[in-house]
């Protein structure tokens, strides 16, 4: 298991890099909620590495 810590940092740095949102919105989101935009980035780039 990833170390909370270091998920975080994984986390903020993967949302901020692509919606470019400040380092305090993104870590006072709920975890879950983090989660889920990390899920939503991840299929917007696989959408558009595979064209659609």
């Amino acid at each position: 298991m990833t170390h909370p810590a270091v998920r975080l940092r994984e986390e903020t740095a993967y949302i901020a890099y692509h919606f470019h949102w400040s380092y305090a919105d993104i870590v006072s989101m709920p975890h879950g909620e983090r989660r889920a935009w990390v899920r939503e980035i991840a299929r917007i780039n696989t959408a558009h590495t595979e064209g659609r």
